[in-house]
């Protein structure tokens, strides 16, 4: 028995899968499916990621035995599971062949599991590049983005996790505009600003670093802090045009204001000011439920790391 992280105090079963160490290939792009629309979209958004990086990319659904509370015959629990099971393959071949429409020639793997999608993906986060979802589920990942799931699968990720958005519900999700990054000027900010800068280049596109502070008092400490930082990472990417936006209000609006022309929005988790506490506020359910586009969520390496041993 096995408790995922986050969900200390409630007991777990081991994956009925048998998958103890998920079988992702090291530093594949993993994409969640649950039969929806959105889940095909944020799959074709990862195809095209994994092959922008060279990686391959990893299709997982996970499903669970409905939970009854009278006995039932063993022949009946098995055509459960069996249904499931078909079901699963069924959402996986229909992500894969969209994917491939769009990125043909592709490494794609699948896997229908399972277990408890919070600890399955969890799981497959220790191995991989990047970790997507879509924003609406229908099947195993349903209510995935809105409560204390998404908390814990991207408060305990081992990699950056991206919830792919569109500019309405049933778009696709935006593919111009620059990548828009949220910091703080503090060490634990770092990482999300390595990823952004990754990914403006990968795209081409400039690179915006906001930063919002509802205190006057101390914005002008806070505008250096972040300046330097801003500059030690222009130093690494001379190629990249890097924009500076420090600013009063608060970091949700800012972050917002500047995604309605964004293809990305980069935030990490455990940073100082606006962005205190970034995972489990106000700040990142207004950009899970309300941005217009993709939204990646990256912990700092030392949290990661934790995650490892």
């Amino acid at each position: 028995m096995m408790s995922p992280p986050g969900h200390q105090g409630r007991v777990w079963p081991a994956p009925l899968d048998g998958q103890e160490t998920a079988r992702t290939p090291h530093g594949a792009v993993v994409a969640g499916i649950d039969g929806s629309g959105s889940a095909v979209r944020a799959a074709v958004w990862a195809g095209a990621e994994a092959l922008r990086w060279g990686r391959p990319l990893r299709l997982v659904q996970v499903y669970a035995l409905p939970q009854v509370h009278v006995p039932i015959a063993v022949g009946t629990h098995e055509q459960v599971r069996a249904g499931l099971t078909e079901r699963a393959e069924g959402w996986l071949a229909e992500a894969r062949t969209a994917v491939l429409a769009e990125s043909p020639g592709l490494e794609i793997g699948t896997a229908a599991r399972e277990w408890s999608p919070v600890a399955a993906l969890v799981q497959e986060s220790r191995h991989a590049e990047l970790v997507v979802l879509g924003s609406r589920g229908l099947g195993g990942f349903t209510g995935m983005l809105v409560g204390s799931t998404a908390v814990s699968v991207v408060a305990h990720a081992c990699c950056p996790i991206v919830v792919v958005r569109g500019r309405r519900p049933q778009d696709p999700p935006p593919l111009t505009g620059p990548v828009i990054a949220g910091a703080d000027g503090s060490s634990d900010s770092d990482g999300a600003l390595a990823f952004a800068c990754e990914q403006a280049r990968l795209r081409g596109v400039p690179l915006t670093v906001v930063h919002a502070s509802n205190d006057a008092e101390i914005e002008q400490a806070e505008r250096a802090r972040l300046t330097d930082q801003v500059s030690a990472w222009q130093d690494k990417f001379p190629s990249l045009t890097i924009d500076l936006d420090v600013t009063r209000g608060r970091p949700a609006r800012r972050l917002l204001e500047h995604a309605k022309h964004a293809q990305l929005i980069v935030v990490g988790c455990r940073g100082r000011g606006g962005f205190t506490g970034m995972l489990l506020g106000s700040t990142s359910q207004a950009l899970i439920v309300h941005s217009p586009c993709p939204v990646a969520v990256v912990r700092s390496q030392d949290a990661r790391s934790e995650e490892t041993r």
